[in-house]
């Protein structure tokens, strides 16, 4: 695992690591594949959460950990997912937007989470560079991913909000390959969250499962 804390290459003078690169890839592909509603992101996404916890783990422990919590939304997901995906007409998940009450669980999430990990990292320093930023993008990533779970066309709008810390964290931070890709998420984003918009307006199957 060590070889994936390699220079894969060099652009606009900045080293890209080869586990940067795959996991940011994979990333990348997984967001596409939960574009069009495709079961299988979930599993992409677990295999990129599994190639920056084998880079982070034995130095990077905080970053080894936030990847283990993504592993395991994303195996929520598929189970999710999986349950649920006869809703629409062509098999797959029926989008749909969140309940007030659901929006305010996911805000208040948001914001306790980012408190929580925040204070964490605060504590101990090792854990994370850039305490707050980190924990924000951190947290609000999870909170995509569990509304994403759920079938919820607001997140979308998680992850843009992810977006407007990621890109200038990560090339603050000298990740430009990650900069670049999280550019690249903002307009899958887009492109995602209007298709989940219209879609959300087709009814459901009747009968099939919320």
């Amino acid at each position: 695992m060590n070889s994936l804390n390699t220079v894969a290459f060099t652009a606009f003078g900045q080293q890209i690591l080869w586990s940067d690169m795959i996991g940011n890839i994979l990333g990348l592909i997984a967001l596409a594949l939960g574009a069009i509603r495709s079961l299988w992101n979930w599993p992409v996404q677990f295999l990129s959460g599994l190639v920056l916890f084998g880079a982070f783990v034995g130095h990077l422990t905080g970053s080894a950990g936030k990847q283990v919590i993504v592993m395991a939304v994303a195996a929520y997901g598929w189970w999710q997912w999986n349950r649920t995906r006869k809703q629409a007409a062509d098999g797959a998940i029926a989008p749909r937007f969140a309940t007030w009450r659901e929006r305010g669980y996911l805000i208040a999430g948001a914001v306790l989470g980012t408190l929580a990990v925040g204070g964490l990292f605060t504590a101990f320093p090792t854990l994370s560079w850039d305490p707050w930023p980190d924990a924000y993008i951190f947290t609000g990533t999870v909170v995509a991913m569990y509304a994403q779970a759920r079938g919820m066309v607001e997140f979308w709008f998680a992850w843009l909000l992810v977006d407007l810390v990621g890109v200038p964290l990560n090339f603050a931070n000298g990740y430009a390959f990650s900069g670049f890709v999280y550019i690249i998420y903002g307009a899958l984003v887009l492109w995602g969250m209007r298709d989940w918009w219209l879609r959300s307006r087709k009814p459901a199957l009747e009968g099939a499962p919320a």
